[in-house]
């Protein structure tokens, strides 16, 4: 005894599946960088945060604000050797105007957002380190991959349902 079977729509199974590599991870990025670009800014939240807590816990702090509003999450380039994505939290680079008193400062002496935040993390020989981006890793950073994956997730499925719109009739 013959049993024939014919199975229809596998052509559109397969184009779909062939179509979805492209999709998830592209030179645009695609889901994986709008996801990963989510869950860095969980993490900058933190660091803003608690960057905010140490400048006002400091005595003597007029701040003006401008070293947490250059706290920014920006896309990386791919890792070295690997196709993928990389986002960061980093400190955009800008000089402070002048001192307390308004007076400009020499070319050569200038004080950036970057020196800040980095005699904030890590401190010096006259100052104390007061750790901000570190510790908003490590208070935020499951709560970041949680975030990722959810949203990977839900952007993965909405992929997989319009390719699969899309061939549907193949």
């Amino acid at each position: 005894m013959k049993i024939i079977m014919s199975v229809r729509g596998l052509d559109g199974v397969l184009e779909t599946l062939q179509a979805l590599p492209a999709e998830v991870v592209s030179k645009k990025g695609g889901p994986v960088k709008l996801a990963l670009a989510k869950a860095a800014r969980v993490i900058r939240a933190q660091a803003v945060a608690n960057l905010t807590a140490t400048i006002s816990s400091t005595q003597d702090s007029e701040s003006t604000g401008l070293l947490a509003k250059n706290v920014i999450v920006t896309r990386g380039k791919e890792p070295h050797g690997t196709k993928g994505e990389r986002y960061l939290v980093r400190v955009r680079r800008k000089a402070y105007d002048g001192d307390k008193l308004g007076r400009r400062q020499k070319a050569g002496k200038r004080v950036t957002t970057h020196k800040t935040a980095s005699l904030k993390e890590y401190g010096s020989s006259h100052q104390p380190a007061t750790p901000w981006l570190r510790p908003a890793v490590q208070q935020k950073g499951q709560e970041a991959i949680d975030v990722f994956t959810a949203d990977l997730n839900k952007r993965i499925d909405a992929t997989v349902r319009k390719l699969a719109q899309q061939n549907k009739g193949k």
